[in-house]
């Protein structure tokens, strides 16, 4: 069944379509990628069967299984398995020793994504903690949205601050001021603005800003 997605550059593996692993499938079906499923349980093959490329039921701990699925000619694998450790981790060393590419795992905690990382696996998903995350920073209601990236690089939507109000980005010096860059603005029954240096901020825009996570926080904490 993986053999006709195999070789493809938009072809992804999901193993474990659970609550994560699910969403995922089904987004990547959404952006036009070929999905092939797979996962132990009867019952959650027959409730993908007719949302993904194809999908399978299949221990993916058995390499030799794997490799008669054709995996090793996927570009992508995701493991999205998180109840069973065990499972995550040979499923991940299974994909390893038959030579995927491009490996991502889910991590129940730190000490799992850590064993993740030295067996293979080329990504490591923390969902709960990155949610956990932007909900911390959503809550206060400072911000409206809010990502930060493994290297302590954040990407945030927030109210302009009044110092920014009626006048250019030039002007307010928001970059100088705050080590923010400021990527855009959004305006309310207008199109986004790519932010320039003649942008000029009214009252009620919506910035969208780049830079270090401290630094962002910071700069959310002026509304």
């Amino acid at each position: 069944m993986a053999k006709s997605i195999a070789g493809s550059e938009d072809s992804v593996v999901v193993i474990g379509l659970g609550r994560f692993g699910g969403a995922v499938a089904e987004s990547l079906m959404r952006l036009g990628h070929e999905v092939l499923g797979v996962d132990s349980n009867a019952e959650r093959v027959q409730k993908w069967a007719d949302r993904l490329t194809h999908v399978v039921q299949a221990d993916s701990t058995d390499i030799d299984a794997l490799k008669q699925l054709g995996l090793k000619h996927v570009q992508h694998a995701v493991v999205g398995i998180g109840s069973d450790i065990e499972a995550s981790v040979l499923t991940v060393l299974a994909l390893e020793e038959i030579g995927v590419d491009d490996i991502w795992a889910k991590a129940t905690g730190l000490r799992h994504g850590q064993i993740l990382e030295r067996i293979g696996a080329h990504h490591v998903v923390h969902p709960e903690a990155a949610m956990g995350e932007r909900v911390a920073h959503l809550v206060t209601g400072k911000m409206m949205d809010f990502m930060e990236f493994e290297d302590g690089f954040a990407i945030a939507k927030t109210t302009a601050p009044e110092e920014s109000l009626d006048m250019t980005l030039s002007e307010s010096n928001l970059r100088q001021k705050y080590g923010i860059t400021v990527v855009g603005v959004k305006r309310r029954h207008a199109d986004f603005i790519y932010a320039q240096a003649d942008t000029y901020i009214e009252p009620g825009d919506i910035l969208v800003i780049s830079g270090p996570t401290k630094l962002v926080e910071t700069f959310a904490n002026l509304v």
